[in-house]
């Protein structure tokens, strides 16, 4: 899987952080569009002194809970990122005031889902670009959470405070080697499937071009 992603963030021009302890944060969202179950996943790699790869699949949400999808903050309906790389746009911080997660700091770009119902909408939301406090941080302070429920209003969110607790000490050892400045990578896992089918495409493509040419060459002969 991880060769993958790293091909598809190179196919869409991404950066990829190849320097040591250098964190990829990279969310991966699920095709579901059903709300307030912990179906995605965050996806975090980077190189060590032996410029080998370590990586590590977190559980976790890219999108809101229900309890946010119908009662939103906001008339407009409620946050969902858009897929795409926010480059330097999180730093170590507290969420909320409470304790240390990513938080952010530069604009992204977030769908509002407004038609308050427990289905997800990524096509038909208003596209807004903005500082919406779209953290990346944990559900309950212990264990693992069932369901998002009120713990999203549009987040990234880890589905285990464990994992959690090890991510962040990720984090601490990137910033202490190249400042307390993150990117985080978004991708719709129905994007994947997209890239995997049209390459499946190509490649069959190909091999009856290439089956068809031996045929009629030893018709010729």
């Amino acid at each position: 899987m991880l060769s993958r992603i790293r091909g598809i963030l190179k196919r869409r021009i991404y950066k990829l952080f190849t320097r040591p302890y250098e964190l990829n944060i990279v969310g991966l969202r699920s095709k579901q569009t059903k709300a307030n179950a912990f179906d995605d996943e965050i996806h975090v790699f980077y190189k060590t002194d032996k410029r080998k790869w370590n990586y590590h699949v977190y559980k976790a949400t890219t999108d809101p809970g229900t309890f946010w999808l119908k009662n939103p903050s906001y008339p407009q309906g409620t946050a969902i990122l858009k897929e795409g790389q926010y480059e330097n746009a999180y730093s170590i911080g507290l969420h909320q005031g409470k304790y240390t997660a990513l938080v952010e700091k530069k604009p992204v770009i977030v769908m509002r889902d407004y038609d308050r119902n427990t289905v997800l909408d990524f096509q038909n939301g208003k596209l807004e670009t903005g500082v919406f406090g779209i953290n990346i941080h944990h559900a309950a302070s212990k264990g693992k959470t069932l369901l998002i429920d009120k713990y999203s209003a549009g987040c990234q969110v880890f589905q285990s405070a464990e994992d959690f607790n090890q991510f962040i000490k990720l984090c601490e050892k990137h910033k202490s080697l190249y400042g307390n400045v993150f990117t985080y990578t978004l991708i719709d896992f129905r994007a994947i499937r997209k890239i995997t089918l049209k390459r499946l495409a190509i490649a069959a493509s190909m091999l009856a071009t290439a089956v068809l040419g031996m045929i009629f060459k030893g018709k010729s002969k």
